[in-house]
């Protein structure tokens, strides 16, 4: 029981592993994840330990996916990594002839419009070479042609480039191909283009090939009969038809291939980085000289020993005889700081985490946040109407966990909500607690008991409201003021003119006893840490000053509030004095005020005494702590030095009890602590914490009062919302009028949701959060540990696999 208000009590243990048995032993500790271990090589670079190569391997498998601990594993990721490159590699020359193909055909198709000019030029040519009887010495004056295809993009630059080189002396034509095509090699789609360029001459057919390799244009050999060409174009079809049913096959197979791998995938994954994880832990140990010994040093919980033993000896049995030996180690070091939750109390370690990780094995504010953290939120939020949707929201949310929690939702913001559900439920839950106090539901008072003011005497033809648009109902009238509102506000109070100043003076004076309570509580709590930790020191120069400081000034207060509530009553309440101005008054100690008489009597020499009491703890704090831990000096002789030592000794509470010339170790370890020990820094040190408690009691007070004002902020807000929204659709008295009423109610709810429950509702978490952080912990919380972070696997594998 006493780790829920603790954390939990962790030791150093020294683990010794056989060499064989080392991988399944820290494989089984990384299942139960409750040990931390230490780096034993600090000095030693990443590589040059012994497992680098290990964990090298791992990451290759994390790419390959596979996972050498498994030999049969082994041998299928390589099967069907070779089958996956096979089909890869066929696909891919597949699809770089299906492409070449298909461009062939794209030429042929515009060839056929095109070769009409080539004709003509050739007669042209012809004719002229008969005319001149050259025609058998000048084959080359013939006209020819390349044809090919390249990327749309480069057109207009490749035409210049063939324009300028071949000085004018080419015609080229070109044609764009409607569909684009897929780049074999990057499965991109690419637009492109089929050209014809008709030139003369072995001169400028040279030219212009090395044009087109530059341009990266592909060019394929076309025969220049129409015949041919309709025979090749048979060819090309019927090929392309042949390739396109092998590709879909190939696609097909390819497709159930990896269909087959993805069902095992997660579970290869997790393999991988299981062992990835088990040689960076075995990096961290030592190896004994022998070369047959691993040596670990672990954090633990106490209450873990059992456990962790019991999994050392699972690995021990499938990789070695010689059992794992767990040994516990001595030392000063200051353990991490490791607090057992669950789901419903993590969300609310998490708050107080946020804040700082608790110092080892002082008191944990999370057990005592469960219930004030919501309060203080609902003090803040009071609504029934609002606080039953933020119940119902959050209970939905907790009804469906499991299957939200198998869902794996990748919105960081519902993750945050999620992970919050027991938060936000109980924050429901206090406000409507709250909002019937406060008797308040969508800024609408609730009559279930019925009012304790009554005006029916008033009524009739010629009564006092025919006459007067506010009346003003004297309590001290009989037959007005019945007495009290069984529970909560009178509901008569929402529609009085002075509903404001009733309401500021009851939820001011609540939120100064809210806080007031809630700091002496924290105050207390450092007494259990001092108590603890043996400190008397601190007990009777910090806790007794600090509580009885703030007791006899602000404690002081709230027993007046509580003394004016129950010494008036309605019908004397015109005569009671205003508690402000007695507690200024007492605290500059003026009490010649005739507007403001006294309480009750002996009231000036009690509030003296409790001023001068408060007062008096100031020096303690300030001033008879700080000279306690003065150091001796030099000067003093062995024996009283001996003295202040013990003294020391029995306020720090170290080892040593006693401390006489014979007990030379503690002698020596407390002088090296004393030699350390600088009065100027520890006196200006209790100088800040005396002055920051003092002064923090004040403001810290003040700021309770973010109670009343973000109460009434939010009632204001709900009830401007109803009279400009809401009383828009209930005020129509026509036909539609349901209509209209139907989409005002509808703007209504949309703006009572992301206005009053989700901007206020953050406010006043906020709030709350502050209160709780600035006001509470720092009364007995240090905050100043570090945490406890476990090997497991389950920790590492949740960041990779969220889905």
């Amino acid at each position: 029981m006493g780790e829920l208000f603790r954390s939990e009590e962790m030791t150093l243990a020294q683990l010794f592993l056989q060499s064989e048995a080392a991988y399944c032993c820290v494989s089984e500790l990384g299942e139960l994840g409750m040990v931390q271990f230490r780096d034993l090589n600090p000095d030693v670079n990443v590589f040059q330990r012994k497992f680098v190569n290990e964990v090298r391997r791992c990451e290759e498998m994390d790419r390959k996916l596979i996972n050498n601990k498994s030999l049969g594993w082994q041998a299928t990721f390589e099967k069907l990594e070779n089958e996956l490159k096979e089909i890869n590699t066929n696909q891919e020359a597949l699809k770089k002839n299906f492409l070449e193909l298909t461009e062939l055909k794209h030429i042929l198709h515009v060839q056929t419009h095109w070769m009409n000019i080539h004709t003509i030029i050739n007669i042209f040519f012809y004719f002229i070479l008969i005319v001149l009887c050259f025609s058998f010495v000048f084959p080359t004056l013939l006209c020819r042609f390349v044809a090919g295809v390249i990327s749309r993009e480069r057109i207009p630059t490749f035409e210049r480039m063939l324009w300028r080189v071949c000085r004018g002396n080419v015609f080229l034509r070109k044609a764009e191909i409607e569909d684009p095509l897929e780049d074999p090699t990057t499965g991109d789609q690419v637009h492109k283009s089929v050209f014809i360029i008709f030139f003369q001459g072995d001169q400028l057919k040279n030219r212009v090939k090395k044009i087109c390799e530059g341009f990266r244009a592909s060019l394929y050999p076309c025969p220049e009969t129409p015949q041919e060409r309709k025979e090749m174009l048979a060819g090309v079809n019927s090929r392309i038809d042949d390739l396109q049913m092998v590709l879909n096959q190939t696609e097909d197979h390819r497709q159930r291939v990896l269909q087959a791998a993805s069902k095992t995938m997660r579970v290869w994954f997790i393999k991988v980085r299981k062992m990835k994880a088990i040689y960076h832990t075995l990096n961290l140990c030592n190896i004994d000289v022998t070369q047959k010994c691993l040596i670990a040093e672990v954090w633990c919980p106490v209450s873990d020993l059992d456990s962790i033993q019991f999994a050392l000896r699972r690995g021990t049995r499938s990789g070695s005889t010689v059992p794992s030996i767990l040994n516990r180690m001595q030392t000063k070091q200051t353990p991490p700081t490791f607090n057992k939750t669950n789901k419903f109390t993590s969300g609310f370690q998490n708050i107080v985490d946020a804040y700082g990780i608790g110092s080892y094995r002082e008191i944990n504010p999370a057990p005592y946040t469960i219930i004030t953290f919501p309060f203080l939120f609902a003090v803040m939020f009071g609504d029934m109407g609002h606080g039953l949707l933020m119940t119902c929201g959050a209970l939905y949310l907790v009804i469906r966990e499991s299957r939200l929690l198998a869902q794996k939702s990748d919105n960081e913001m519902f993750n945050m909500v999620f992970a919050g559900r027991y938060i936000i439920l109980l924050m429901g839950i206090f406000s409507v607690y709250t909002g019937i106090i406060y008797n308040d539901c969508f800024s609408k008072s609730l009559n279930m008991f019925g009012s304790g003011w009554s005006v029916r005497p008033m009524f009739g033809p010629k009564g006092t409201l025919d006459g007067n648009a506010v009346l003003q109902l004297d309590p001290a009238i009989p037959g007005v003021f019945n007495g009290p509102y069984p529970l909560g506000i009178d509901p008569i109070w929402n529609v009085a003119t002075n509903k404001l100043t009733f309401l500021n003076s009851f939820k001011m004076k609540m939120s100064v006893i809210l806080g007031v309570i809630h700091m002496l509580f924290g105050v207390s709590l450092s007494l259990f840490n001092h108590l603890y930790f043996k400190k008397p020191l601190n007990i009777f120069l910090g806790f007794i000053p600090e509580i009885v400081f703030m007791a006899s000034l602000f404690g002081y207060l709230v027993l007046l509030v509580f003394y004016k509530w129950t010494s008036y009553n309605a019908y004397s309440s015109k005569d009671a004095p205003s508690l402000l101005i007695h507690f200024i008054n007492m605290c500059l100690f003026n009490y010649n005020d005739p507007t403001n008489k006294a309480l009750y009597p002996g009231q000036m020499g009690i509030q003296i005494l409790l001023v001068l009491i408060a007062l008096a703890c100031v020096p303690c704090m300030l001033i008879v702590k700080t000279m306690m831990l003065h150091r001796p000096s030099d000067t003093m002789n062995e024996h009283v030095k001996l003295q202040h030592l013990q003294k020391i000794l029995y306020y720090y509470h170290t080892s040593a009890s006693s401390i006489t010339n014979a007990a030379l170790y503690q002698y020596n370890h407390v002088h090296f602590v004393l030699s350390q020990f600088n009065f100027g820094d520890v006196a200006v040190h209790q100088a800040i914490h005396t002055i920051e408690y003092c002064l923090g009691c004040i403001s810290n007070t003040a700021s309770y009062l973010r109670l009343w004002a973000l109460s009434l902020a939010h009632a204001q807000l709900s009830e401007v919302l109803w009279s400009m929204v809401m009383h828009l659709g209930l005020s129509s008295r026509s036909g539609g009028g349901f209509f209209g009423l139907s989409i005002i109610f509808s703007a209504f709810a949309g703006l009572t949701v992301a206005i009053l429950l989700i901007m206020e509702g953050l406010s006043a978490f906020l709030h709350a959060l502050r209160l709780h952080w600035v006001e509470f912990q720092n009364k007995f919380y240090a905050g100043q540990g570090f945490k406890f972070i476990p090997f497991s696997f389950e920790s590492i594998l949740e960041g990779r696999f969220d889905e």
